[in-house]
């Protein structure tokens, strides 16, 4: 005859209870992933009807103005609330006169989404590494990337996109002062209410890879370890972070994401400031091609990733998947 066992269980927590029906766990859940935590990042170029695929990151454009209005409208009725704009120049000098001049491509982009899409948060990249025929973020003498002569050029590109109508600028440089120097460009030039997004810890990172060929910005020589940060350095991320907020930054930006979840939770724990994370190219790229060699579901994979960001303190995530999540998240 068969024995039964009769267990007299201490009392323990019976934590499954909330997880038992779909409707018990929406109820008790702790993060709220919405389309206005997105800012879509969009890289624009000269031309008409232009929609040139980046073959890293499916899915991933260089868009001409016209197409670039197109994506813009769809993701703001998605409810996608910003967007990140990278500029392609018709022609690359040594100081990257383009990323600043009045007529350049950011300029345009920036004048023609305003025009379309008002209500629309247009944010611009401030860096010169897409202007530059040497590929580094600033000036380059004698091999060297020079921090000051930057700062000046870095400040001109903030102005002329204000000028332009951007709502914020982000300066992506890492030069020291970075954010002081367009600071007081800004307020100078009368525009004192134009916000500053600083990427105050941004590493040198390989997960930038294919960011590199859809802005076609990669270093002609060396690499830029001389100004982005070390990967292994996390209190120095916080110096950093508190020195653009010294500076006057309205919001910090922890860049990549995933590899840097420590430092997100660390700056939320530290600051009330605005914190916005990057979820970058090659964590993008990476989701794409497991999901298409059927490894993952792109849906459920990407939807728990950003709802990691978000959830270890960032308030804004700057995605290339910020359309197809606030697809999913509206269906």
């Amino acid at each position: 005859m068969a024995t039964s066992t009769r267990l007299d269980l201490p009392a323990f927590a019976r934590l499954r209870r909330l997880r038992a029906t779909p409707s018990l766990r929406r109820m008790v859940r702790e993060t709220a992933l919405t389309p206005a935590d997105f800012i879509l990042p969009f890289f624009v170029t000269h031309g008409q009807d232009v929609r040139h695929p980046v073959s890293s990151m499916p899915g991933v454009f260089q868009l001409s103005v016209d197409e670039l209005v197109r994506e813009a409208r769809t993701a703001a009725g998605l409810g996608v609330p910003a967007v990140l704009l990278f500029g392609l120049p018709a022609f690359k000098d040594a100081t990257g006169s383009e990323g600043y001049a009045s007529d350049g491509i950011v300029a345009r982009a920036v004048a023609a989404l305003k025009d379309a899409l008002p209500d629309l948060t247009v944010i611009t990249d401030i860096c010169l590494c897409e202007y530059t025929d040497h590929g580094h973020c600033g000036i380059v003498r004698d091999g060297q990337v020079l921090n000051d002569p930057s700062l000046e050029l870095l400040a001109q590109m903030a102005v002329t996109h204000a000028e332009a109508g951007a709502d914020m600028v982000a300066p992506s440089d890492m030069m020291d002062g970075h954010v002081a120097a367009l600071r007081q460009a800004l307020d100078r030039a009368g525009h004192s209410g134009t916000p500053i997004m600083g990427y105050s810890a941004k590493f040198a990172s390989a997960f930038y890879g294919p960011f590199r060929e859809a802005a076609e910005s990669a270093p002609q020589f060396g690499d830029r370890r001389g100004y982005q940060m070390d990967p292994a350095n996390g209190r120095e991320a916080l110096r950093e972070i508190e020195a653009d907020l010294a500076e006057g930054a309205d919001i910090i930006m922890v860049k990549p994401a995933l590899a840097y979840l420590d430092l997100i939770r660390a700056a939320r724990d530290r600051i009330d400031h605005p914190i916005a994370a990057y979820n970058v190219s090659g964590e993008y790229a990476m989701v794409k091609a497991a999901a298409a060699n059927g490894w993952l579901d792109e849906r459920q994979i990407t939807l728990e990733i950003l709802t990691g960001i978000k959830r270890a303190g960032a308030d804004l995530i700057i995605t290339y998947a910020a359309a197809d999540a606030a697809r999913w998240l509206n269906g």
